[in-house]
């Protein structure tokens, strides 16, 4: 499956978090910065990107407490980080207690 695609069906099949994040960043309402959801970068597809900052942001579940997954996620970062991206990685439970603290990362991260 091409990239474009996967990225596509992932948008399709968005997570209760990715949906509160979306609806946050969504039209230029998050202080007027354009960010796109499930894009593909290279040989990722990332949650959320704002490509006029070059900022990712990635959210995280449990499962990425798993060492294999902790190693992926390394040299993932690792990866687009030399590409010139910031990433900030949150993770679902922050999302769920503190959406506004979540909110007030994400502008620190652009300015």
């Amino acid at each position: 499956m091409k990239l474009t695609a996967a990225a596509r069906s992932l948008r399709r099949a968005q997570t209760p978090w990715e949906i509160k994040i979306w609806r946050l960043l969504r039209d230029k309402q998050f202080f007027n910065y354009k960010f796109r959801r499930q894009f593909p970068i290279d040989k990722y597809i990332v949650d959320f990107c704002c490509l006029g900052k070059r900022l990712i942001i990635e959210l995280d579940g449990s499962q990425h407490n798993e060492p294999k997954e902790i190693e992926k996620d390394r040299e993932r970062s690792e990866y687009l980080e030399k590409q010139g991206f910031k990433i900030l990685r949150i993770w679902n439970p922050e999302i769920d207690n503190n959406l506004e603290g979540v909110g007030q990362k994400i502008l620190e991260m652009l300015e």
